[in-house]
């Protein structure tokens, strides 16, 4: 097993003023020469949007983009014709693939945090595709949830890539094992709040490890826990 620290001390930080990032890979402005992508995984930032602002129209091609609703509300709109409004616990897809453009803005009266992941596709130029589902926290206490898997069904978002994303929410101290597929698998953990150690790595809120070499690990967590797992390929196919 080979296991890599991402402590929250050492992010990149890229503040505006409406909104504040924190890149574990280079992204922006942000370069770091030994963390460019983990597997396939090329972006992963801790965004927060001051109410009323956010991005504009822009475009994509060629990325499978998730976001992940922490607090807050916001909007989405696309050239797809979708217009849609998430609150905590909203996880959306966009599939980008030979091209779209979208934007998301602040709705709410407060902050809005979202954790923005990019990952490579499987398939290039495919048609764009958005998804949209909802996960509060209420409907996945002390369980880990599937949010995103590359097998389709109604209960997840379904994304262009051998890859799987997990929520996890516990209430009280205990511990899970994770068993990852077989073919050409790793995985990124991000604490969002509480206490978890990975195998012997003990996470602080807002840290992360990358695991590869490994076919199972054990995730114990404390009161109050809530974190997200990320199995994805090591290369792009």
């Amino acid at each position: 097993m080979q296991i890599q620290y991402f402590p929250a001390g050492e992010r990149g930080v890229k503040d505006t003023g409406w909104l504040k990032s924190h890149f574990f890979f280079s992204f922006s402005d942000y370069y770091h020469p030994m963390r460019s992508a983990f597997g396939t995984l090329t972006a992963f930032n801790d965004d927060y949007v001051t109410a009323g602002k956010g991005f504009g129209i822009h475009p994509h091609v060629n990325m499978e983009i998730i976001s992940v609703l922490l607090e807050g509300k916001m909007n989405h709109k696309d050239t797809l014709g979708y217009s849609t409004k998430l609150e905590a616990g909203a996880v959306q897809i966009m599939s980008a693939g030979a091209g779209l453009r979208h934007e998301e803005y602040n709705i709410g009266d407060g902050d809005v945090n979202f954790l923005q992941i990019w990952i490579e596709p499987k398939l290039q130029n495919i048609m764009p595709r958005y998804q949209q589902r909802s996960f509060p926290k209420e409907r996945r206490k002390n369980s880990l949830t599937t949010i995103v898997s590359h097998e389709e069904g109604q209960a997840h978002c379904w994304i262009n890539q051998n890859t799987r994303l997990s929520l996890g929410y516990y209430e009280h101290p205990g511990s899970i094992p994770y068993v990852l597929n077989p073919v050409n698998k790793c995985l990124f953990i991000f604490l969002i709040a509480g206490t978890l150690q990975v195998q012997q790595q003990r996470l602080h809120p807002r840290d992360a490890a990358g695991l590869w070499d490994v076919s199972e690990i054990s995730l114990r967590y404390g009161e109050q826990t809530e974190f997200l797992v990320i199995e994805t390929p090591v290369n792009q196919k």
